[in-house]
């Protein structure tokens, strides 16, 4: 049985909770496996580390700090901007936009000003996961080259 290391393309299911309330912020239940490739930084630091070693049909849990997961909260990354640089959207709180420096959230609506937060949803958070291990194998020369598994369905976050 092959094991989880680098440069293995590994499919697993997952569950991910928030330890301080157990909510689920994300899971691959109902779709299909999530497919990487281990050691090239396509997962959050902690969540490879967490699986080295593990083979197929482990059930590992594990909870990792923010700065494992996807680091600490950047109270900079908070910015106010004029409702007039969304153009036709209306901003309401909770929207989450694309701009040319990454996603964001809308936080705070107020008239003509919008308070917005680069930060991801998940900075500043421990995250506990919950993961099965469906299959190990070793990546192809093509997959090394690239950098990323080609699994089916191709989810890349």
């Amino acid at each position: 049985m092959s094991e989880i290391a680098n440069n293995k393309v590994v499919s697993v299911h997952y569950t991910g909770t928030l330890p301080e309330n157990g909510e689920t912020f994300d899971s691959s239940e109902g779709r299909d496996p999530l497919t990487f490739l281990v050691g090239h930084k396509n997962m959050i630091p902690g969540f490879e580390r967490e699986l080295m070693g593990a083979k197929v049909g482990d059930k590992v849990e594990f909870t990792l700090s923010a700065e494992d997961a996807y680091g600490e909260y950047n109270p900079e990354a908070i910015q106010e901007v004029p409702s007039d640089m969304f153009g036709d959207i209306t901003p309401e709180v909770g929207m989450i936009l694309e701009s040319d420096m990454g996603p964001f959230r809308v936080t705070i609506v107020n008239d003509g000003l919008i308070t917005v937060d680069f930060n991801h949803a998940l900075a500043g958070k421990s995250l506990t996961f919950n993961v099965e291990v469906v299959d190990v194998k070793d990546a192809s020369d093509d997959e090394l080259s690239h950098g990323h598994a080609h699994g089916p369905g191709g989810h890349h976050h």
